[in-house]
């Protein structure tokens, strides 16, 4: 099966082509970024130069964006999370809520949702505390209404698909 992606590379638009040998080196890559193009080839039936031959092509098509380690947010002294649900006055603009989010840097995550919030923030902080004094600096935009929070007691599933 072949898959057509159109990839916005800001300067033109192309289709790439994606088969199932691509879908499974990206699926391997994202369970390890760090495994070898040998050991990638021997699970999808492929030679380490042919599996190298693809990444460069997923690389240079922009498919892949890039390779990274996660590190568990704990490790950066940041256990206490949080999601928020973000209220505002009247109709705010995504670029808005963008621009006031971005000025806490204890928000991790946000989006625009529909349903009565306006966005959903996903924050960590050191502590509670630390995590008040980040509601606060939000709550103090001149566009928000109000937040309902609900911190996390325990991660369940986390999946990562960057």
């Amino acid at each position: 099966m072949c898959v057509y992606i159109d990839v916005d590379t800001r300067k033109r638009r192309s289709l790439v082509v994606m088969d199932n040998l691509d879908h499974g080196i990206i699926d391997l890559l994202r369970q390890n970024a760090r495994a070898g193009y040998g050991d990638i080839g021997e699970v999808v039936g492929l030679s380490a130069s042919a599996v190298k031959r693809r990444v460069d092509k997923l690389v240079a098509d922009k498919v892949i964006r890039g390779f990274t380690i996660q590190v568990d947010p704990v490790v950066d002294g940041l256990a206490t999370e949080a999601y928020v649900e973000l209220f505002c006055r009247g109709t705010v603009a995504p670029d808005e809520l963008r621009r006031i989010l971005a000025a806490v840097p204890e928000v991790v995550d946000a989006g625009t949702v529909s349903g009565s919030a306006d966005a959903i923030v996903h924050m960590r902080s050191r502590d509670i505390t630390s995590l008040e004094n980040a509601l606060e600096r939000v709550r103090l935009a001149p566009n928000v209404d109000h937040t309902r929070s609900s911190i996390v007691l325990s991660k369940l599933i986390h999946r990562s698909h960057n």
